[in-house]
């Protein structure tokens, strides 16, 4: 073990070395490995940056020692981020998933990047669009004002001017005066028309904007709702369930061994699966259940009234129908052989907050995954591979 131990110590300061471009030797010139003399002398800028730049060029190394990663690119961006604190969230993946005892590939991090740029993506859209709908709102209540007001203009203008054209002896003064007033009525009644055709175009514009938005809350490969729309849909039921005193479950869904899916028979053929385990548990939504994509082979569930035994055995009927289904590759007539899934559910109203509530539910799926696969269980039951199996 020990010999384990200064073999990785070796390979740290070897990568030290390459990092920094010195050697320990330089190091030593430099002055870095001892104290600075007592005197009065003030320090350099370099003297006083170059230890917390080696600081962190260290940690950069041990990110990538630790977790096995090539010298990359997109692996130094990554470590980098996660040790200055760059990228919160893909940190916290990292941490959980490596104290599951899971390891830390590119791939997986190529993917956690991707879904993170996804979701920035959609939320800088998603503020645009509400900015626009706002100021769509704001421009038909302006020009439905206007039109109107034009409208009643040109109606008095109307009145006022039939009467003067039939005073006859007001002289050429007050007839000078009525064929103005009539320019001025014929020109409201224009922009009362070209106001009323500005609002048409803002009903067309907001249509527009609701379709954008409902195409941004899609997953598009499965047609369910993705990642944001679930986040949105989980903070307005637990709040509208609360207020209404009903129950809220939640619920991740996981595909089984969907990596092997990939590797032995493609993308296309796996993302057939993915849309064939969407379909079949979107069946099972209605307007007390939302099922959307959370992301690569997972899946979430949300359930408004109904009880945590309730919505295990609906989740169970999905995972048994899609378990005695036999699955075939169209492409070349290969079998999938057996797809399922592993689920994990959660009394969201159980825990202090909605992040607690999604957290158990995660490690209800991680327990599922962990007792045999092809299982639901419940936030807080033991891990017997007796209970619940398939």
């Amino acid at each position: 073990m020990s010999g384990e131990t200064s073999g990785a110590n070796a390979r740290k300061s070897r990568w030290w070395q390459w990092f920094s471009g010195s050697t320990a030797d330089d190091a030593k010139e430099q002055g870095t490995d001892t104290a600075p003399a007592s005197g009065t002398r003030e320090l350099t800028v370099r003297e006083v940056w170059l230890p917390a730049k080696r600081r962190m060029i260290s940690k950069i190394a041990d990110f990538l020692i630790d977790h096995d990663l090539e010298v990359l690119p997109s692996t130094l961006t990554v470590a980098y981020e996660c040790v200055t604190g760059g990228a919160p969230r893909l940190a916290q993946l990292i941490l959980e998933r490596t104290e599951k005892g899971l390891p830390i590939t590119l791939g997986w991090i190529e993917e956690q990047r991707g879904e993170s740029t996804h979701d920035k993506n959609g939320e800088a859209l998603a503020v645009l669009m509400g900015r626009l709908e706002d100021s769509l709102d704001e421009f038909s209540k302006t020009t439905s004002g206007a039109r109107n007001a034009t409208n009643e203009y040109s109606s008095a203008l109307r009145q006022h001017v039939d009467e003067l054209e039939g005073v006859g002896r007001a002289g050429v003064v007050i007839t000078e005066l009525a064929a103005l007033t009539r320019a001025m009525m014929e020109r409201s009644i224009a922009m009362e028309t070209e106001l009323a055709c500005s609002e048409r175009r803002a009903q067309v514009l907001q249509t527009s904007l609701e379709e954008t938005r409902r195409v941004a809350d899609m997953d598009h490969l499965t047609g369910l709702p993705n990642r944001r729309a679930f986040d949105h849909m989980l903070e307005r039921e637990m709040r509208d369930a609360r207020d209404a005193g009903e129950s809220l479950c939640l619920a991740f869904v996981d595909i089984d061994h969907f990596k092997r899916v990939n590797d032995t028979h493609g993308h296309p053929a796996g993302d057939r699966v993915l849309k064939f385990v969407g379909e079949t548990l979107n069946r099972i939504a209605d307007a007390r259940c939302f099922v959307a994509r959370h992301g690569g082979e997972e899946f979430a569930v949300i359930w408004r009234n109904h009880t945590v035994d309730k919505a295990w055995k609906k989740l169970d009927s999905a995972r048994e129908e899609i378990a005695g289904r036999r699955l075939v590759n169209r492409a070349n007539d290969t079998p999938f052989g057996k797809i399922t899934f592993s689920g994990g559910i959660a009394d969201a109203f159980a825990y202090p907050d909605k992040s607690a509530a999604l957290k158990a539910a995660d490690e209800a799926l991680y327990l599922a995954k962990q007792s045999g696969r092809n299982r639901i269980f419940t936030a807080g039951e033991s891990p017997d591979p007796q209970a619940k199996a398939a």
